[in-house]
C-alpha cells in the first residue's frame, strides 16, 4: 500500500513539468562543480554553483543520469561522479590516514584510487559506442588529458574546495546551456539502455508485466540514517531469501514501478521540501491523491515555525479553523485520499514508524480537535497554538529533542490522525518532568488538559470536557482541588516573604501531587503564620478562599492516581493563571 501510494504520487507529479521530478533513468542531484569544457576537451572554466556562507553553503541540483548504488567495489556513475572518480583526485586525508610503515596498503589505496577513474573513463567509453554526440566526445577528450587539465585545475580558486571536499562533478560543453549529460542523444541512450532482455514478472505494485528491479535506488533524507541512503525494501543477507531467489526477486517489483516509488520519496524528503518535518526521529512526509492545500499545510500546522516568520503556525491553524467553519473541507477536495509517512533508521534499512490513510476532511477535522484539546489560557507572550516539537520537547529532560523517548513521538502523530486518546506515556513524561523542575509550564499544562478531556471523551461520551480552558470553580475533583489549594498557600507565602528565593513549590510540588496526606497538612500549619504577616482585610479574603476550596474535601488522600496528578497540575495552573486576571485580582484585594 504505501509503495503502491508514492508510485501513484509519482505519476501524478510526473505529469507536471514545474515539479522537477526526474524521468526514468535519472535523478536530480547537487552538483557542486560544472566543468565547462571545449569541443577539443581543453578546460575553459569552473562553475562553482554553491550559495551560501561557510558551513552553509549549498550546490545547485540538476538533473542527471541516475547513480549506480555504491557498496565497498568501485562503480562510477555515468557523466558525473565526485572528484576522485571524475578527475581522479587523490584523497589526501585517506591516503595520509594510513600508516608509513603499511606500504602494502597504501599501494592498494593507491590503486583504488586509479580503478575509480578508470571505472568512470569506461563507462562513458560504452555509451560513446552507441551515439555520436559532441559533448560526449569532448569529455572524452578532456579524460585523455586529464593531467594537463589537473594541472590548470589547480592554478584555479576553487582548487582548494574540491580536494577539500571531494565534491560532485560534472560537464558542459562551452556554449551550450544544459550539460553533456543532458543533450537530447545522450538522453535517448540511456532510456534505450533501461530495457533490458531480461525476463518480465508481475509487478508486485502495478500488477503489470515488466523486468524486475534487483537493488532498489536507495532513499536519501531520513534524519539519522547513513549519508550514502538506506532501502525501504532490501534482501542483503541469506537469511531473507527464499525458495532460491536472491535480493528483489523475493519480492518483485519492476524497474519501472521502483523507480517511480524511490524518485517520489526522495522528493518528499528533499532538503527544501514543504511536505517534510521531524517528529521525534521519524522524519515524516505527507501527499494526498491529488492536488491539495492540505499537503503543504500540515508542516506549517505542526513544524516548528521559522526564526524569520514566528507567527507561521498561528496563521496556518487560524486559516484551518475558518476552514472547516466555512465546510471547504467537506466538498470534493475533503473526499480526496490522503497520506502520512513517518520513517525512522534502523541500521542498513528504514523501518516505517507510523502509516496513516486517511481522507483531507478527516485530516483537517482530527488536526482542529487536536488544537482544541490544547487550548488553555496562557500569558499574554505565549503563542496561541504550540508546535508539536515543543510540546514533546517540553517532556524530555533538559529540554533538547535528543531525550524524547523514540516511539512517542509517533504515537502522539498516530494519536492525532486517528482521532485517539493520547498515548498515557505522554501524560506520564510530562507529569514527570513537572515533579523533576517543579515547573507547571504552559506546554505541559496544554499536553496534560489535552490527555486527560481525549482520554474522557473517548471513554465517557456524556462528559465530553472534564477540564476547562481558564479556572473552574464548579470542578470537584479531588485533585483539582488540591492543585488550586497549593497554588493559593504559595501565594500566600510570596506575599507574607517578598522576594523569596524559592517558595513550597521548590520542596513539596512533588510530595502535595502524589501523596497529599504528607504535605497538605505541614503546609497548612505553615500558611497560618503567612496570613499572620498579612494586613486584615487581605487575610480574610485569603482565609475565605482557602475555605472555599476546602469546602468539599473531607480527608488529605494518601495517594493520587497519575491522572489525578495531572489534575492537580491543572487545578495549580489555573489558579496561579487566575491570580494574574482583573478579576481574580480585584477579588484577593477586596476588602
Amino acid at each position: 500500500m504505501i509503495l503502491q501510494a508514492l508510485a501513484e504520487y509519482y505519476d501524478r507529479k510526473s505529469s507536471d513539468p514545474n515539479a522537477g521530478l526526474a524521468t526514468m533513468g535519472f535523478e536530480t542531484k547537487e552538483i557542486s562543480f560544472v566543468l565547462e569544457i571545449n569541443s577539443q576537451g581543453a578546460l575553459i572554466q569552473v562553475e562553482d554553483t554553491r550559495e551560501g556562507d561557510g558551513r552553509e553553503k549549498r550546490a545547485r541540483s540538476f538533473l542527471v543520469p541516475q547513480g549506480v548504488k555504491k557498496t565497498s567495489g568501485v562503480a562510477a556513475n555515468l557523466l558525473w561522479d565526485n572528484a576522485e572518480y571524475v578527475i581522479g583526485l587523490l584523497n589526501v586525508s585517506k591516503f595520509k590516514s594510513i600508516p608509513g610503515s603499511n606500504r602494502d596498503k597504501r599501494r592498494k589505496q593507491l590503486h583504488r584510487f586509479r580503478e575509480q577513474h578508470q571505472a568512470f573513463v569506461t563507462r562513458i567509453n560504452e555509451l560513446s559506442e552507441n551515439i555520436n554526440d559532441v559533448g560526449l566526445h569532448a569529455v572524452l577528450m578532456f579524460l585523455s588529458r586529464i593531467k594537463a587539465n589537473k594541472a590548470m585545475m589547480r592554478r584555479l580558486p576553487q582548487w582548494p574546495d574540491i580536494v577539500g571536499t571531494n565534491p560532485n562533478l560534472t560537464f558542459r560543453l562551452s556554449g551550450n546551456r544544459e550539460l553533456v549529460c543532458q543533450s537530447p542523444s545522450v538522453i535517448a541512450a540511456i532510456r534505450t539502455s533501461n530495457v533490458g532482455g531480461e525476463v518480465k514478472k508481475c509487478c508486485m505494485i502495478s500488477g503489470e508485466k515488466d523486468e524486475v528491479e534487483r537493488l532498489h535506488t536507495s532513499i536519501k533524507g531520513v534524519w539519522g540514517s547513513q549519508s550514502s541512503g538506506a532501502n525501504v525494501v532490501s534482501f542483503n543477507l541469506d537469511a531473507f531469501n527464499s525458495y532460491g531467489k536472491k535480493q528483489g526477486n523475493n519480492a518483485p517489483v519492476g524497474k519501472q514501478a521502483a523507480f517511480a516509488y524511490t524518485t517520489a520519496l526522495n522528493y518528499l524528503l528533499r532538503k527544501d521540501s514543504t511536505q517534510r518535518m521531524q517528529v521525534g526521529d521519524a522524519s515524516t512526509v505527507f501527499w494526498s491523491g491529488k492536488q491539495s492545500d492540505m499537503e503543504t499545510a500540515v508542516v506549517s500546522l505542526f513544524g516548528q515555525p521559522p526564526k524569520d516568520d514566528p507567527d507561521r503556525n498561528v496563521r496556518a491553524v487560524q486559516t484551518l479553523f475558518r476552514s472547516i467553519h466555512n465546510g471547504r473541507y467537506s466538498k470534493d477536495d475533503g473526499a480526496t485520499r490522503f497520506y502520512v509517512l513517518g520513517l525512522a533508521p534502523n541500521a542498513a534499512r528504514i523501518a516505517v514508524r507510523f502509516w496513516y490513510v486517511g481522507t483531507v476532511a478527516e485530516m483537517a477535522e482530527r488536526i482542529v480537535q487536536h488544537f482544541s484539546d490544547l487550548e488553555i489560557i496562557h500569558g499574554p507572550n505565549e503563542t496561541p497554538f504550540l508546535s508539536l516539537f515543543r510540546l514533546l520537547v517540553s517532556t524530555a529532560s533538559l529540554g533538547k529533542a535528543d531525550n524524547i523517548p523514540p516511539n512517542l513521538a509517533g504515537n502522539v502523530m498516530r494519536a492525532i490522525l486517528e482521532g485517539l486518546p493520547y498515548p498515557q506515556t505522554l501524560l506520564g513524561a510530562a507529569i514527570r518532568r513537572i515533579k523533576a523542575e517543579q515547573h507547571v509550564n504552559y506546554p505541559r499544562a496544554a499536553l496534560i488538559k489535552a490527555c486527560i478531556n481525549r482520554t474522557m471523551r473517548y471513554s465517557n461520551f456524556e462528559n465530553r470536557e472534564e477540564l476547562k480552558v481558564s479556572l473552574d470553580k464548579q470542578n470537584h475533583n479531588i485533585g483539582y482541588r488540591l492543585g488550586r489549594l497549593f497554588a493559593v498557600l504559595e501565594k500566600v507565602q510570596e506575599e507574607a516573604n517578598p522576594g523569596l528565593n524559592a517558595t513550597i513549590r521548590d520542596r513539596y510540588y512533588g510530595s502535595a501531587s502524589s501523596s497529599p496526606v504528607t504535605a497538605f497538612s505541614t503546609l497548612l500549619k505553615l500558611s497560618k503564620h503567612h496570613i499572620a504577616k498579612l494586613h486584615k482585610g487581605r487575610a480574610v479574603n485569603i482565609e475565605r478562599l482557602i475555605g472555599e476550596i476546602m469546602d468539599e474535601i473531607q480527608d488529605f488522600p494518601a495517594h493520587l492516581p497519575i491522572a489525578d496528578q495531572g489534575r492537580f497540575a491543572i487545578g495549580y495552573y489555573h489558579q496561579r493563571q487566575a491570580f494574574f486576571t482583573k478579576s481574580e485580582t480585584k477579588e484577593m484585594n477586596d476588602e
